[in-house]
């Protein structure tokens, strides 16, 4: 993480792992629309995620329980990052972790007063500041804080348009006594991020790679509404479906937490963490397909969506000997609001768009509104056995019960053309989900594990024509569903071999993955008025591996290398529509089958330089293969050099960074707006161009 550029997601950190696949049109990883992220072929609503305790949900832009970590907590603030491929920690509070557990933890404030501030610039515009003060220990009872500002703003390297965060983290720490300690942990993040235009590969053919939304042009975006477009928009079969005026999210999150760990007894251990959170987020695009009262073929729509979650989590572990025993229970209760609203855009050139950022006015159509109240209760219990001082055992097992239920709160027949839409109320129950592991250390430096688990993942929530079960086109159809569907569920099965030495360290893993009731979501019509399927897609199969091995040749210098390959493949046919598609023996959509990942780096005293490569195999867009982008490769340098004890700095830094340094020309995200069973679709996002970044931080 300290490689990136300051204010990169930590995603992207994560990504360098081998079977981790990143992908962002935006450099820093700000916009959401354009970036994914998988691990072992799972997407990041498939996995569990948390920072310090308390569950951020998916990691997807639509994802209705999310919070993305770039939105949570400053990567100066996080001090490690856990990472569980395949099998998710039992003790993890997710309902989604169906492939792994990528866990973040930040760092306690410093026990001296100090501070730390950092300045970025960089291409188009990027400038991003971070400032924090730690207060030290206040009392002779240890109470210690810090807070912090972080405030990043670029321009879009493609477009007219720009993207801005901001974010403070503040966390409190407490001794009660020498066998207590509370903490507290405060977020607030706002944004306005500008979105890069999905392409198809028939733009990208016959338009090139420099599509992007109208804005600010405003007048180009009202004559392509009434069927006038530029030139390079004229040889494509639907140029309306090809640019809009503007895409752009705004967002607001609050998280919240405090926990309490305390040594109860010698052999006693409790940990318990209670949390809030809050989440405002629009995704805007300017609609062709609606027109405005105001007579313009064209109308702001905003898909909005609100949720507040309040929940718990505690453990308690017995230390007795050999081994140690771990039972805990979470609940949470969260309420999610999604609807999709229209606002009016002016019927002349020269009028003055919506503003939507300041987000102010009625909309003049709720095309639907719903109200999910959710109910989670999932408890875990576990051993793990020190057999000999070289061979560990662990077994565990979670029971889980999701319930979720579903109101309508507004439903306009002009949008959905039904007098009523979907709503009810879904469980997703299991018993006892057990897991199986072990880590035998057969030889100095060498050790052998394995992992055996079974996942499964509660259903998704979003509101009418969404790729969800209430996203059903009829109350008929949601019934028969509900009738019929089955959580998604797999087994994970994980061997692998771990060598560390001094000059050597190496890894070997295989894992297969059997899935059952396969959920995924199908995109029919354009992206705006696509009509999402969510289709049960049956078993599918998974074999993967991953190598990794860093090689320290001489002092300073190492060299890091990955490779992974992964073989998912659908079990069975899929009817729609009346058509039988042969989805059979195809290749899960989005994830590469290939990756290859190196780094060099050289650090000696204060100085480091560090080059990366990475090769993306090719990535399928259609379900049965018919449709692909091709593989590319994509190479980055940094350098930075620290100086010691400057005047009042303790520490000053600077660092240069270069992304992309061949220019290389690729897709970088798929299946932002979804996958279509066969053939082309708007679902594509451009990398980004070369970019640069220096930064100058200093510690106090």
């Amino acid at each position: 993480m300290q490689n990136l550029v300051p204010g990169t997601t930590p995603l992207k950190a994560v990504g360098n792992l081998p079977g981790v696949q990143f992908s962002s049109s935006d450099p820093l990883g700000i916009d959401l629309w354009s970036q994914s992220f998988y691990m072992h072929g799972f997407t990041s609503d498939q996995l569990g995620f948390t920072v310090d305790g308390i569950p951020l949900g998916g990691q997807g832009y639509e994802s209705y329980n999310g919070v993305p970590v770039n939105r949570t907590i400053s990567n100066e603030n996080i001090i490690r990052t856990d990472v569980s491929q395949g099998a998710g920690s039992l003790d993890t509070p997710s309902t989604s972790n169906l492939g792994g557990t990528v866990r973040f933890y930040s760092d306690d404030p410093l026990d001296k007063m100090g501070g730390r501030i950092s300045q970025t610039f960089g291409s188009y515009d990027a400038f991003r500041t971070f400032v924090r003060f730690d207060s030290g220990k206040l009392n002779p009872s240890g109470t210690k804080f810090y807070v912090s500002y972080d405030r990043r703003a670029e321009d879009k390297w493609l477009g007219g348009d720009s993207q801005f965060q901001q974010m403070v983290n503040t966390k409190l720490v407490q001794p009660i006594g020498n066998h207590t300690t509370f903490k507290t942990y405060f977020d607030w993040s706002q944004e306005a991020a500008a979105s890069y235009l999905d392409n198809s590969l028939q733009m990208l053919k016959t338009v090139g790679y420099d599509s992007d939304y109208y804005y600010p042009d405003y007048a180009a975006a009202l004559n392509a509404a009434n069927g006038i477009y530029p030139t390079k928009y004229q040889n494509l079969s639907d140029p309306k479906n090809a640019a809009y005026y503007r895409g752009i999210e705004t967002s607001t999150y609050y998280v919240g937490g405090m926990s309490l760990d305390s040594e109860l007894t010698q052999h006693l251990e409790s940990r318990t963490t209670f949390y809030g959170i809050g989440k405002r987020y629009d995704a805007w695009w300017t609609s062709p397909y609606v027109s405005s009262p105001s007579g313009a073929p064209l109308a702001a729509q905003d898909q909005a969506m609100s949720t507040r979650r309040l929940g718990f989590q505690t453990d308690l572990l017995y230390h007795l000997r050999k081994q140690t025993f771990d039972a805990g229970f979470w609940y949470e209760n969260s309420v999610y609001n999604p609807s999709m609203q229209y606002y009016n855009e002016p019927d002349s050139p020269d009028g003055t768009p919506y503003d939507e950022v300041a987000h102010r006015g009625t909309p003049f159509m709720i095309g639907y509104g719903e109200a999910f109240n959710t109910n989670t209760y999932v408890f875990h219990m576990q051993d793990t056995y020190k057999v000999l001082p070289s061979l560990t055992l662990h077994a565990g097992f979670r029971t889980m019960v999701v319930n979720a239920a579903d109101r309508v709160t507004n439903n306009d027949f002009r949008y959905t053309g039904l007098t009523q839409i979907a709503s009810g109320s879904l469980t997703a129950e299991a018993a006892a989900l057990p897991q199986f592991s072990g880590n035998w250390k057969f030889a100095p430096h060498n050790e052998f594990y394995f992992d055996i688990s079974k996942n499964m993942q509660a259903y998704p929530q979003g509101g009418y024509n969404t790729s969800t079960p209430w996203g059903a086109q009829t109350q008929a159809d949601f019934n028969t569903l509900k009738k019929n569907l089955r959580p998604e569920t797999d087994w994970v099965y994980e061997i692998g071999y771990r060598l560390q030495t001094k000059y050597v360290q190496g890894l070997i893993n295989l894992y297969h993955t059997d899935f059952s009731n396969r959920q995924q979501s199908i995109s029919v019509g354009p992206l705006v008025t696509a009509h999402s399927l969510f289709q049960n897609v049956g078993d599918v199969d998974m074999n993967g591996v991953d190598g990794s091995v860093t090689i320290v040749p001489v002092r300073h210098f190492s060299i890091y290398n990955s490779i992974s390959y992964n073989s998912s493949k659908f079990e069975n046919n899929l009817t729609s529509g009346g058509v039988t598609y042969q989805l059979k023996g195809k290749q899960e959509p989005n994830y590469a089958k290939l990756m290859y990942k190196n780094s060099l780096s050289y650090s000696v005293g204060d100085f480091n330089l560090h080059f990366d490569t990475l090769f993306m195999g090719k990535r399928y867009l259609s379900y049965v293969n018919d449709t692909r982008v091709p593989a590319y490769w994509l190479e980055n340098f940094g350098m930075g050099y620290s100086f010691r004890n400057i005047s009042i700095a303790k520490t000053l830094k600077f660092d240069f960074n270069i992304y992309n340094i061949t220019n290389e020309r690729y897709v970088s995200n798929m299946g932002s707006g979804g996958n279509p069973l066969s053939g082309d679709y708007n679902s594509l996002q451009v990398g980004a161009p070369r970019s640069f970044y220096g930064t100058i931080s200093a510690s106090f």
